[in-house]
């Protein structure tokens, strides 16, 4: 079954705008809902691996932990190293603290090197 980038767009946009105004605990019943029990599970391993690298946990310990791959980790690592990333948007809103000096210091050596205008 091929993507189809319309309709993944709209329906994605239009989950966002519901979810938005909705109470908090009809919203955990609609994830609920929506997700199967293992798509949930992977759902909340992402959040989770999100919350960690934000905090500084070593990316191998945070796979070893929740069961995820490297790959889906650093994935996770490139989004919040992003200058206007959702994920750190996401985290704020959730009250989540992120160190500032976590995130400048994942930066890469090019970028870090950029930044300091070498």
């Amino acid at each position: 079954m091929a993507n189809d980038t319309e309709l993944i767009s709209s329906n994605i946009s239009e989950m966002a705008h519901a979810l938005s105004s909705a109470d908090p605990v009809l919203v955990e019943e609609f994830l609920y809902s929506l997700f199967t029990a293992s798509e949930a599970d992977e759902i909340a391993k992402r959040w989770a691996l999100v919350k960690q690298i934000a905090n500084g946990r070593p990316q191998r310990e945070i796979a070893k932990d929740l069961g995820l791959s490297l790959c889906k980790i650093t994935r996770g690592s490139r989004e919040l190293k992003k200058e206007s990333s959702a994920f750190k948007r996401m985290l704020t809103l959730a009250g989540v603290e992120i160190p500032d000096t976590i995130i400048r210091r994942r930066a890469s050596p090019r970028a870090r090197a950029e930044k300091l205008g070498a």
